[in-house]
């Protein structure tokens, strides 16, 4: 018989800072299963001693103090992955799978952490070189497992929906056409023909994005808002930070929620938790 599994994404920009500033108590309440983290920025023992009582699979990213990504369960995986492509792209500490036995069933769930990328620049190249592996492996990983869950911060809008102020962020990274045609061909028919938003064609991947199937077409709900000014109280954000699933294991779905905190002085990172249930097991 499936049961409800909580699953959760947040990037937590730093989890030492997260856990001062009031995370443990918002995971206390949470009532979460497994956790995707994002920007960690510490060892695996500083990790793990911030989260004392969770079992951790974690990759570092190679520069100290940079990125990091996780998966926090309360059961333990029995398969992990950490590579996303061959060299030269960096993806250390930036994408973690891991396998679950869920009462019998396989669930893959991945924690990503997409570049942000600067345009025109080298830093854009390196998020390219990513999305560009990300869209090999994502139907690899369908493939493997009919039950997978791609989660983190994806560090694009993908559509005008996501964005506050899309007019004024056509020419930055985060919502360039060509980062956001990726996310046509991902969220696309299986198989069909799909032209992204930029022109191009390719193949779309059928992947689901669950917080858009379940918000439908309204602005947001956004998942990022800048520490800068008031766009916190104003609500001018982007939604960046997602979960999405194959066919199959969105069917599963249900209670998608954004956990935006009361006020900006209640905030314990620049993103907010994205909270959703998935019926799981035999």
């Amino acid at each position: 018989m499936p049961r409800r599994v909580r699953i959760v994404s947040i990037n937590v920009n730093g989890i030492r800072a997260a856990v001062r500033k009031g995370m443990s108590a918002w995971l206390d309440q949470a009532d979460a299963d497994i956790v995707a983290i994002q920007e960690v920025r510490a060892t695996g023992d500083e990790l793990r001693a911030a989260l004392p009582g969770w079992e951790i699979v974690h990759d570092e990213a190679l520069a100290k103090g940079r990125a990091g990504v996780a998966v926090a369960s309360r059961l333990p995986s029995v398969g992990l992955r950490t590579v996303l492509g061959p060299e030269p792209l960096d993806s250390a500490g930036r994408w973690i799978e891991a396998d679950f036995d869920i009462d019998g069933e396989s669930v893959a769930v991945v924690s990503a952490y997409v570049p942000t990328g600067e345009a025109e620049t080298p830093r854009q190249d390196a998020k390219w070189a990513f999305l560009d592996a990300m869209e090999r492996r994502l139907p690899e990983l369908a493939a493997e497992h009919p039950l997978a869950l791609v989660m983190g911060d994806l560090n694009v809008g993908h559509r005008e929906l996501d964005i506050r102020n899309w007019k004024g962020n056509r020419k930055k990274a985060g919502f360039l056409p060509r980062e956001r045609a990726y996310f046509d061909r991902f969220l696309g028919d299986a198989g069909a023909e799909v032209t992204g938003v930029d022109g191009s064609v390719g193949p779309g991947l059928g992947w689901v994005d669950i917080g858009r199937r379940a918000a439908g077409e309204v602005d947001g709900p956004y998942t990022w808002w800048s520490m800068m000014g008031r766009a916190f109280d104003n609500d001018s954000g982007w939604r960046i930070d997602y979960h999405l699933a194959t066919p199959a294991l969105a069917a599963r779905a249900s209670g998608y929620r954004v956990d935006r905190a009361p006020s900006w002085d209640t905030r314990w990172s620049d993103h907010a938790p994205v909270i959703v249930d998935y019926a799981l097991g035999r």
